[in-house]
């Protein structure tokens, strides 16, 4: 007997404000359902996830969810009040027993379940939501940009893990390759219309493209028949003396359907000037070193970058991949080694964290207040690569419109923002570009058009992303930080290292498993302890101070005497937590003891 649907959405309608966001949409969700949810930024994906997950109420329609079934939602911003710590917030819905599920997640996804919540970056606050997501499992996962603040190993480790998941889900991502490698059906939001075919996001381009087309051939016959009926109006209508009420009315109709037509939205226009030539070597550096907080970024690197080039530099997060860059282009000093910038260079630079938008300012401001755009006393005219243009027509250019023109910063979504800063780029004349993380947020066609333009450039590229697709059509060479201070160069993109790396890897590990197997044989000799156990003697203490650390954070908090009246909810999940964390101590104290009293007695 065929399982009833997970979920069913059935003629669905929501308007903000304005236009509808969707209009009589429905939708079914099966069990073991793995869905891209695709469409240009803006065109309501997020929100209709939110409607899945049962955040967003419709104006008109249904939700059914199967009995029994769970939804869990994987939110942008999560909300974590009320919890000390990470970790508490990926538990909040489990027992104390499945930490152990969130910890495994932490692993992968690179987050530390004890940092407090107060200094928590957004990156880990979506990672730790993300590993609360996993770790609950409910029937129905629904992901929105799971992959942003990830770098290239946690995406690979995500991947695996939902290749091996019985849930299903649906996925928001602008990563082509994540996409491809785990969907088998697509849903297409587009002008308020849901379009679902069953297979997976590869075949998503030539299916919406035989759309569009079959889109176009539509109007051109309804437009050709429009001209048909309007020259007949016009022409029998004045050689007879009784006119055919119903053709006219039947042309008023056709002309009501074209009206009702809503037309599609244009690409952004990017376009980028090369500017003057540079020299031939745009910038070279020969053994350079640096040590930042503690940690080493690169030992004794050298690098030459000619006119032309396009350089991606690839790594874990935090490796330091942005400081590289700002040593290599003159923003900050090496400890050892120098760096020689080449002649003539027009730098535009693409900040990950957007720091050059201020998000108080309108995006007028943004743009007419840029003192590279700025015409002296034309506050309504940005200079764009040389020629005036008026900032509203500029801004269309980025699919703004005249409304949002006078709209702060602060209201627009990550894509918007990054259109945005691409906007004031692409204005100035440049010859080297430097791109940090630029595919955060952009929708897929966006970014398609990107990577056109940067083929096309004739200036050199410096570029950081955890795009594997972007990286191969983009990147010509790949400089690959692996920590530690060691950089390495290869030719071509992510595709060309990644099998040199995985080589790397598993000579490494083969090593260290024989290294370690070794020491463990010599301990085991020494003290008479099982494999398992010697394992567990060596982790022990980190795992207590780890639990010492985490008692003394909850404990300063406790402290305070106005917490319980100020905040109750936080006061009792602190104080249940305490109390938990101190049982673990006990219990690992205890298990210590009994393990070095056997390693002891032989």
């Amino acid at each position: 007997m065929a399982r009833a649907p997970l979920l069913q959405l059935s003629d669905v309608s929501l308007t903000f404000g304005g236009d509808p966001v969707f209009d009589a949409l429905s939708l079914t969700i099966q069990p073991g359902d793995r869905l891209a949810l695709v469409g240009r930024n803006g065109s309501g994906k997020s929100t209709l996830m939110k409607v899945m997950a049962g955040l967003v109420e419709t104006d008109s329609g249904t939700r059914v969810l199967s009995p029994g079934d769970s939804v869990g939602y994987m939110e942008q911003e999560p909300d974590m009040e009320g919890h000390l710590m990470l970790g508490d917030f990926a538990i909040s819905d489990l027992g104390p027993s499945d930490m152990w599920r969130v910890e495994a997640a932490a692993e992968g996804l690179k987050f530390d379940p004890a940092t407090e919540v107060s200094s928590a970056s957004g990156g880990e606050r979506r990672r730790a939501a993300l590993a609360k997501l996993i770790a609950e499992a409910p029937d129905l996962m629904l992901l929105d940009e799971p992959t942003n603040h990830l770098d290239i190993e946690s995406i690979g480790w995500l991947e695996e893990r939902l290749k091996e998941t019985r849930q299903a889900f649906v996925v928001i991502s602008h990563d082509r390759a994540f996409l491809g490698a785990l969907t088998t059906g697509t849903l297409w939001l587009d002008r308020g219309a849901l379009r679902r075919q069953d297979r997976g996001f590869t075949d998503f381009e030539d299916w919406r493209d035989r759309t569009w087309d079959e889109e176009d051939v539509a109007r051109h016959k309804l437009n050709r028949k429009i001209k048909a009926e309007a020259r007949w109006a016009v022409e029998g209508i004045s050689a007879r003396r009784k006119r055919n009420q119903g053709r006219v009315r039947a042309l008023q109709g056709l002309r009501a359907e074209k009206a009702s037509q809503i037309k599609r939205q244009g690409a952004a226009a990017l376009a980028l000037d090369a500017g003057p030539k540079s020299g031939r070597r745009v910038l070279e550096a020969k053994g350079i070193s640096k040590v930042y907080e503690d940690k080493v970024i690169c030992q004794n690197f050298s690098l030459r970058v000619m006119r032309g080039d396009r350089i991606a530099f690839v790594g874990p997060n935090g490796v330091g991949k942005t400081t590289l860059i700002n040593m290599l282009i003159g923003q900050l000093e090496p400890d050892a080694g120098t760096v020689t910038l080449g002649s003539n260079i027009e730098m535009a630079v693409f900040d990950q964290r957007r720091a050059a938008l201020d998000p108080d300012a309108t995006l007028w401001e943004s743009l007419t207040g840029d003192k590279a755009m700025r015409i002296a006393g034309r506050a309504d005219q940005v200079m764009v690569r040389g020629v005036p243009r008026h900032v509203v027509s500029y801004l269309r250019d980025f699919l703004f419109d005249e409304a949002q023109a006078r709209a702060p910063v602060r209201a627009l979504s990550g894509g918007e923002k990054a259109r945005l800063l691409l906007a004031r780029i692409m204005a100035q004349p440049s010859n080297l570009l430097v791109l940090d993380e630029p595919t955060n947020d952009l929708d897929i066609e966006t970014l398609d058009l990107l990577q056109e333009v940067l083929s096309d450039y004739g200036g050199t590229v410096l570029l950081v992303s955890h795009d594997r697709d972007f990286l191969d059509r983009v990147a010509t060479t790949t400089v690959a930080m692996e920590g530690a201070g060691r950089v390495t160069v290869h030719a071509g993109g992510w595709s060309d290292y990644a099998p040199k790396r995985r080589l790397v890897q598993d000579n490494s590990e083969v090593a260290a498993a024989k290294r370690e197997m070794k020491e463990t044989v010599k301990k085991q000799e020494a003290v008479g302890l099982s494999f398992t156990e010697s394992h567990r003697l060596e982790a022990l203490p980190a795992v207590i101070e780890r639990l010492e650390a985490e008692i003394a954070k909850l404990s300063d908090l406790l402290a305070d005497p106005d917490l319980y009246t100020r905040e109750p909810v936080k006061f009792t999940k602190a104080t249940d937590a305490l109390n938990e964390r101190q049982e673990k101590l006990v219990a690992a104290e205890e298990e210590w003891l009994t393990l070095e009293e056997k390693a002891s007695a032989t």
